[in-house]
This record gives C-alpha cells, structure tokens and sequence, in this order.
C-alpha cells in the first residue's frame, strides 16, 4: 500500500507575492539569492487549510564581504508577519552545515517546491552533500527533534494536535529510513519518505487517515492518538538511541573552501 501522490501546490499570486520579497531583500542586503523553498507543512506533505508559508533561502554576498577581517553576519531574517516565515543562510555558512553534515540543509536541497533555483549552483551542492552524508550522524537530529516534540505535546495525553502529531512522525520515518537506506539522506517530504522505504501497510493506513484529517483541519485540529503510530514512533527513537556510529568522515574542508570560491564568483558574474 502507498499514500495518495502528493502534488505541492503554490497559487500564482502567493508565488508573487514571495518572488517580490525574496528581490527586494536582494537589494536591501547586497545578495544573490542561490536558491529559495519552502521548509514548512506544505513541503512535508501535511499542510492545513491555514499553513503558514515557510521560505528559506541561501544567499551569496559579493568576495569581497568574504575578506573582511570581522565576519558579517550570516543569517537574514525578514519579520515574522501574518502568514510569511522567510529566512535565509549565507552560502559559506551552509557548506559548514553541510560538511557536519546538517540534516536540515540536506532537506532544504530536496524541497518539493522550489521558489529560486540555480541548477547550476544546487547541483555542486548536491553532489557535495552526498559525499558529507552519513545516515547514523543524523540519528541524533532526528531522534532529538522527535523526543522533544514527544515530551511537550503527547506524553499521557490522550488527544494530539494533528499538527504535532506529525511533527513527531516525520523524523520517526527519517530514523526508520535510515535503519534501512543508510545511504541516502532522508527526503523532506513524508510521502517520499513512506514510498521509498519497507512499511507495514497496516501503518500507511493510519498515516493515511491522519493525513485526511490534517488536511481538513486548522492548524489548532486535534484527535485522538493511534497506537500503532504511537509504537511506530518509539521504537523508532529507542533505536537511535542505541545504535553505534560506524562511519568515517573523510576531510572535505578543502574541498568546501574551493567550492565556496567558485559558487561565489560565479554568483556575481550571473
């Protein structure tokens, strides 16, 4: 059994709306956006009725910000208002991210809606990340950001946020990925995540129903939990709570730097 196709979906006028503000904050700090997706509930394959829209971009500076002796700062942070969550990394901070590597990063790379993209510029990312992913190094993202999640919003209760609820599963299913796809990174999107590994069907079921009442529901929807779920999620975590890291991680310091060179030369001759 599989999960319905999910096709993200952004109206044209909220794609405006975001290409305006992703040019202006261009201008107003002197950058080039590199690329720029959406990280939230209607990129994880959950949204409901009044998802926020959540934007994350890397950016490039001209060479010469990268030559100061004081460090500018490597985040932009536009306010948070109404339903718009945008925010950025500059390019150098997120090959350090990539290098540890950064499950979020990893995730930003395979955004199902993608607002900017430099096919160029992403594909050296990518190809990158691959050689910095070590699927147990991000068992303790995942398994934190679960528990976490777990431990405020679920505990004894009976009723969960749907919400929530999904916030505790998506990283279950990157742990259980990793257990069988060690590999390959974890895909941001839950329908990804479900079709590409070995689930019970029973399971999918569940995830399914969970996922029709999401998608009816306000942000605030609550219902009760689901015990096969609930299993699901703790042997999860159990699981990256024991298991031993193997892995190697090879110095790709030099190579970062000579990619953080060439991606910002070739950011401003664009």
């Amino acid at each position: 059994m599989t999960l319905p196709a999910f096709v993200p979906s952004i109206s044209p006028e909220i794609e405006s709306v975001i290409q305006s503000k992703l040019t202006a904050l261009e201008a107003e700090h002197d950058v080039r956006v590199l690329f720029a997706i959406e990280s939230g509930s209607r990129a994880w394959g959950f949204p409901s009725p009044d998802s926020d829209y959540d934007v994350r971009f890397i950016y490039a500076h001209h060479p010469d910000w990268y030559l100061s002796i004081e460090p500018g700062r490597d985040v932009i942070e536009l306010p948070i208002e109404g339903d718009w969550d945008i925010n950025g990394w500059d390019i150098r901070k997120a090959l350090g991210l990539l290098i540890k590597p950064n499950p979020v990063m990893l995730e930003w790379l395979s955004s199902p809606i993608r607002y900017r993209w430099d096919y160029d510029v992403c594909a050296q990312l990518t190809e990158f990340a691959a050689k910095t992913t070590y699927g147990e190094s991000c068992l303790h993202h995942y398994r934190n950001l679960a528990q976490k999640q777990w431990d405020k919003h679920v505990g004894d209760s009976q009723e969960v946020s749907f919400k929530k609820y999904f916030y505790i599963l998506r990283p279950a299913l990157a742990i259980s990925w990793i257990r069988q796809i060690p590999d390959t990174p974890p895909p941001m999107n839950l329908h990804d995540l479900v079709a590409g590994q070995e689930l019970s069907s029973h399971l999918i079921s569940h995830i399914d129903e969970l996922l029709v009442l999401k998608s009816q529901a306000k942000e605030i929807g609550r219902g009760q939990r689901i015990a096969m779920i609930d299993d699901f999620i703790q042997d999860q975590m159990a699981w990256a709570t024991v298991v031993a890291k193997k892995e190697e991680r090879p110095d790709l310091m030099v190579e970062g730097n000579e990619l953080l060179r060439s991606i910002v030369s070739a950011a401003i001759d664009a």
